[in-house]
Order: C-alpha cells, then structure tokens, then sequence
C-alpha cells in the first residue's frame, strides 16, 4: 500500500517513519527538528519500539506482571 504525505498528499516511501514528505517536514519543524525527530522514530523502529498500525500478540515483561 502506498503511503502519501498527511499534508500535500505526495507519495512518500513505505518504509518512512513518519507519513509527511521531507519538504513539508522541513515546513512543519524546521530541517535541524525535522532530522531528530527522524533519527528518532528510525532509531525506535531499530529498537523495536514502533509498531504503527499494527496488531501484535508479543508482550513485553513489565505488562505482564501488571496487576489489575
């Protein structure tokens, strides 16, 4: 599925961490704000910690051990 920028609607690569393009990004927060917040998002996906839009079965340990 094709992903499209949330502000001027250009095509934007699956595998990009946030849904705008790099030139309404630079808009939007400015180029220095724009690549942290990129390296950022990268750096969670690497990590594990992003999981936009999907389902998952894997818990982590401190959720499980939650009382409730």
């Amino acid at each position: 599925m094709a992903k499209n920028c949330i502000y001027c609607k250009a095509k934007i690569d699956d595998n990009s961490v946030v849904d705008v393009c790099y030139n309404c990004g630079l808009k939007v927060w400015g180029e220095r704000m724009f690549k942290a917040i990129i390296q950022s998002m990268e750096s969670s996906r690497e990590a594990g910690d992003l999981f936009q839009g999907s389902i998952t079965d894997t818990f982590s340990k401190s959720n499980i051990s939650k009382k409730y």
